[in-house]
């Protein structure tokens, strides 16, 4: 009792010390800036405990009232609201004055200088903040009795890897989710994601169960009048989702969905990328516990101006340390994308964490932190801002943890990635040149290549440069149309020779099979000149030295890049062309991209041999199962040829998909964008993430693709559930 005791009023000390600093620092800072009209110094000691006051009797109620004016404005009606309360009791201050900006800015000072405090002194973790709200809300709690069922919370870290997970609990960065380890409340695991290993395609998968279609960031639909979807687009993603949904989604019963890119099928959602606006989204009662507190955007404000100056201090610590590879340029909107995804969406997925925690109404929630993702892309995945922002994570979900323990309904916390990263020079800093001039070395002048070589904010809307090729894209299309008559099947000129011998379809049969165990895919001649050869040799009469398969004129050309992974659609055709094709139209456009030295292999469909990727001159025919030369793909893990394959059976898989080398001495790959931590294919740590996930779950599979997790998931929770009942 005396320990409490002495707690207690060390805590009490603590506070009148903050108190007196606020008052200081406002009191001199107005003198400055002029904020408002304050006699003295003991006024604005009385003033900015009124505003204190205030915040704790009065503003549950008014922030009740006032939630759509909040979500408006982004949260900065608080300040307004606040202002205008303090107003009606400034009346009783003699010598106080306030104007109409005032009622703005002297609460939106106060709590500026209230949260930099708190960062500074740390009083975060003497619980000033969300423990707070915490108590609050558990107080002030009227809703329905809470659930007997257990819930449960996924915790998603974006592109953090298994190892990278690993290092930081060794360097006691993350000490919280070690607590879990070692007191044998949590596993951990590592999962293989598919080849598209990037956000969209992993929570599609785990939150819906289904990631079919889903080649890369970006891709092309050409049958859709060269539609380009983008996963970072608002109304994309909700077209995404409707492709992908079934109505039976991890959320789909009682769920809810917090900073995600999808809903799971919840019902109940908030900053949901592909929700964003939608009446649902604007009038949800969740956001009450983003704007619980007054000072929450200025808690926000404050940490965002911490934030840009820890970025200012990278750059130059990068420079003076000559630390390598290094972004030379992350221009100025990577300030707002970098503060965005580490401060604001990290701290509004926590608040509404702990809300949805508190009430215990959600029986299954899911959240995404962002910040990891973001910092690694421009500095490293094992920089020391990468490093901090974990450390800050693993922050939330202490706070979480408590929000756990003083809640009325049982909560499981499960933290899983949906992604890793993998690090590297980019593309064009290693070979001094982009993907889309390597692909425009084999294309004839006057071809037209539109590119999109920067899926950077991958949770922001998606740039206004993309939206242009977009529609690039469908005028070639429309140029398609005009010009369709001119385009030629080599397939179809195949089936053409192979009439001249129905009446020897038994003799021709042998021979397609003798011609088929020969190669024609590698050689520096026309296409035409080494099939016909080939046949010769065996006795097939093919002629197509005249034939112009393709019009080499309508070939525009758009290239996209995912992390490593490039995606090459040649659109003013509709349909997949083949390798006979496009050799035919652009000779050594195929050999000269699999022999570059950055490329580790290339894609394409052949209308003989089916699919077949190349590295150099070595080839993996893929219907076959076999090489003819070197087994090139062993180097990307022993999923790889599942992986290609599933991605190949997709509807707008491209002409040419292609993955960069990869090094597996340094764990480098080359990213096509100019990000030095990227994901999006395969090579390295950007296909391992992880799951961290309560003991008593029973796993004793690899887990081989986002569907995976999401079963994986859905037979825990529901055996959970059922045994709950079984013993009711």
């Amino acid at each position: 009792m005396i320990h409490n005791f002495s707690n207690k009023v060390i805590r009490l000390i603590k506070l009148f010390i903050f108190l007196v600093l606020e008052v200081v620092i406002f009191f001199e800072l107005n003198k400055i800036l002029h904020i408002i009209i304050i006699p003295d110094f003991m006024t604005a000691f009385l003033m900015i405990v009124t505003l204190s006051i205030i915040n704790v009797l009065i503003w549950p109620v008014v922030s009740y009232f006032s939630l759509r004016l909040f979500v408006a404005t982004i949260g900065l009606g608080t300040f307004f609201i606040d202002g205008i309360i303090l107003s009606c009791f400034a009346y009783f201050f003699s010598g106080v004055s306030m104007d109409p900006a005032s009622l703005f800015t002297f609460p939106f000072i106060v709590g500026i200088i209230n949260s930099a405090l708190t960062i500074m002194f740390n009083f975060d973790d003497e619980e000033t903040y969300y423990r707070n709200i915490i108590k609050k809300r558990l107080e002030e709690n009227k809703f329905d009795d809470t659930a007997d069922k257990k819930g449960f919370i996924f915790l998603e870290i974006d592109g953090l890897a298994y190892d990278i997970l690993n290092e930081a609990i060794e360097r006691g960065d993350m000490p919280t989710v070690k607590s879990w380890l070692d007191d044998g409340s949590h596993k951990t695991t590592s999962w293989n994601t598919d080849l598209s290993s990037q956000t969209s395609s992993s929570q599609a998968g785990i939150l819906h169960g289904n990631n079919d279609n889903i080649p890369a960031f970006r891709w092309v639909e050409k049958e859709n009048n060269n539609r380009i979807l983008s996963s970072n687009g608002f109304s994309d993603v909700h077209i995404i989702e409707e492709m992908i949904s079934d109505g039976n989604g991890l959320l789909a019963h009682n769920g809810g969905s917090r900073s995600n890119l999808f809903t799971g099928d919840a019902d109940d959602y908030i900053l949901t990328l592909g929700k964003i606006g939608q009446k649902g989204s604007v009038n949800n009662k969740s956001w009450y516990y983003l704007f619980a507190e007054p000072f929450f955007m200025a808690r926000v404000v404050a940490l965002i101006l911490w934030d840009f100056l820890m970025e200012f201090e990278s750059r130059i610590y990068h420079i003076v340390r000559n630390i390598r590879p290094r972004l030379h340029y992350r221009g100025l909107k990577y300030f707002v994308a970098r503060a965005g995804a580490n401060i604001l969406m990290r701290e509004a997925s926590t608040s509404a964490v702990i809300g949805d925690i508190t009430t215990g109404k959600l029986d299954v929630v899911y959240t995404t932190y962002m910040g990891y993702d973001e910092i690694a892309h421009h500095s490293g995945i094992r920089d020391k801002d990468a490093f901090y922002a974990l450390r800050q994570i693993d922050k939330q979900f202490s706070n979480i943890q408590k929000a756990k323990e003083d809640a009325k309904r049982d909560y499981e916390l499960i933290v899983l990635s949906d992604h890793g990263q993998s690090e590297g020079p980019t593309f064009r800093m290693k070979y001094k040149i982009t993907l889309e001039d390597l692909v425009k070395t084999y294309l004839p002048d006057h071809v037209t290549i539109h590119s999109m070589l920067y899926s950077n904010n991958d949770h922001i809307m998606a740039d206004i440069s993309f939206e242009r090729a977009k529609e690039t894209a469908k005028l070639s299309h429309r140029k398609f149309k005009d010009e369709h008559e001119n385009i030629r099947n080599i397939s179809d000129k195949i089936n053409e020779q192979k009439d001249k011998f129905s009446d020897h379809k038994e003799k021709l049969s042998d021979r397609k099979d003798e011609f088929m165990k020969n190669n024609f895919i590698t050689g520096s001649e026309p296409i035409t000149s080494r099939i016909e050869k080939l046949a010769e040799s065996i006795g097939i009469d093919i002629n197509l030295s005249d034939d112009e398969v393709v019009d080499v004129d309508s070939g525009e050309t758009i290239v996209l890049a995912s992390g490593n992974l490039g995606l090459i659609y040649f659109t003013n055709w509709t349909q997949r062309l083949t390798y006979e094709q496009i050799e035919d139209a652009f000779p050594g456009l195929i050999s000269g991209i699999a022999s570059h030295p950055g490329i580790g292999f290339l894609m394409v469909k052949s209308s003989i041999y089916g699919t077949i990727v190349l590295s150099n001159n070595n080839v993996y025919y893929m219907d076959e199962d076999r090489y003819d030369g070197e087994a090139f793909l062993d180097v990307f893990g022993e999923n790889i040829v599942d992986h290609l394959k599933r991605t190949d059976s997709f509807d707008h898989v491209p002409d040419i998909l292609v993955n960069s080398a990869y090094d597996p001495e340094t764990g480098y790959v080359y990213a096509f964008e100019e990000l030095i931590g990227s994901h999006g294919g395969a090579g390295g740590t950007q296909q391992e993430p992880f799951i961290l996930y309560p003991s008593y779950w029973d796993l004793d599979e690899d887990i081989v693709g986002s569907e995976s997790v999401h079963k994986f998931f859905k037979r825990e929770i529901k055996k959970s559930w059922n045994e709950k009942e079984g013993n009711e």
